[in-house]
């Protein structure tokens, strides 16, 4: 096959690969090869797609049956176009495909349509079951419950509870953009963030220190909450950083909005000292740590769920759990689709 050709195929993203009359594979190119996971670019259709069903391709009883075969013996047959579905196995996933053979003299082209966009589901489908694996177990009967709806595959907030020095840990996320750069944002958070440091505010601290290291210009930012929620002192040691939606506390005398006042994680002040707060509750209080993506979402009027919205149900709500349950319904109710990423944490004190 004239290297022209080869140099030309080899930089599409297109999984493209070329027979010869005798259905041996000339070439195949990196795209092909990286789809099929082929070893080598020459060799027969076996090799090309990693078959490994008859010991010599072409000869077993299987191979009567291979869809990729019969594609290339129809263009051969008529010395012309051919088009066709085809249906593989990788393991346990089945893929299906359009490829298009197209003669060229004595070669025969086949373009894969839709392999690119195959794969870069795929790669979105591993990337959101990773993501999801990052969020806190959903444990039956814990004290806590919470809420994650990412308005892409791959979203931009990150939850999490976990256990420090004894004491319940709870952090809440929200990573500026979208999409997969956001996601990768999030796996930062996720990895940079000290869960054996009891101080929320010193936690924020190591992670700001972290992220300079990125060097990521301004547009690029965490806004964070964090928690400890001391149960022998009964008190919230708290700090927040840039992070719009308020934590609320429902108590017997009501529900209180807690802010702080602190940048973001981010380039803007990289040397910014954050400092925790403390808060007495008492048993039975209700905390909630949410993104304001909750409060923000707005319905087919242009209207905002409001934070007023979300204090009514936590009102009604005597658990952590039934105010997720609620919370969610509504949004869903109000909003029917989202434009942003929907995260809540509540926590049974």
């Amino acid at each position: 096959m004239p290297n022209l050709y080869k140099e030309i195929l080899e930089t599409i993203p297109t999984a493209a690969i070329v027979v010869d009359g005798t259905l041996r594979v000339r070439y195949c190119n990196r795209a092909f090869r990286a789809y099929f996971g082929a070893e080598k670019e020459r060799g027969t259709l076996a090799d090309a797609i990693s078959c490994r069903e008859e010991e010599h391709c072409g000869e077993g009883v299987k191979c009567a049956y291979c869809a990729l075969r019969a594609l290339f013996q129809d263009a051969i047959r008529g010395n012309k176009i051919a088009f066709r579905k085809l249906i593989f196995r990788r393991g346990q996933e089945a893929l299906a495909l359009r490829m298009k053979i197209q003669p060229m003299g004595e070669y025969y082209l086949g373009l894969v349509d839709n392999a690119y966009e195959t794969e870069i589901a795929r790669e979105m489908s591993s990337a959101q079951d990773i993501q999801q694996r990052l969020l806190p177990p959903a444990k039956s009967g814990a004290h806590y419950s919470f809420m994650y709806i990412p308005c892409r595959e791959i979203g931009g907030d990150l939850p999490d509870v976990y256990v420090a020095d004894g004491e319940t840990m709870g952090v809440l996320a929200d990573v500026s953009g979208k999409g997969i750069s956001a996601g990768m944002l999030t796996a930062f958070v996720r990895a940079g963030w000290d869960r054996g440091e009891v101080s929320p505010a010193k936690a924020l601290m190591g992670l700001n220190a972290k992220f300079q290291e990125l060097n990521l210009d301004e547009r690029s930012y965490v806004t964070a909450v964090a928690v400890r929620i001391g149960q022998r002192e009964k008190t919230l040691r708290y700090c927040a950083a840039g992070h719009n939606a308020p934590m609320l506390l429902k108590s017997p005398r009501g529900i209180d909005e807690i802010t702080m006042h602190a940048p973001p994680v981010s380039t803007w002040m990289p040397d910014f000292s954050y400092e925790d707060a403390c808060m007495p509750f008492e048993h039975g209080d209700i905390l909630v740590l949410l993104t304001d993506g909750v409060t923000e979402s707005r319905n087919a009027r242009g209207e905002p769920f409001s934070l007023e919205r979300v204090e009514e149900i936590l009102q009604r709500s005597d658990s952590a759990e039934r105010f997720i349950e609620r919370l969610k319904a509504s949004l869903k109710e109000f909003c029917g689709t989202f434009t942003d990423d929907i995260t809540a944490i509540a926590f049974d004190l």
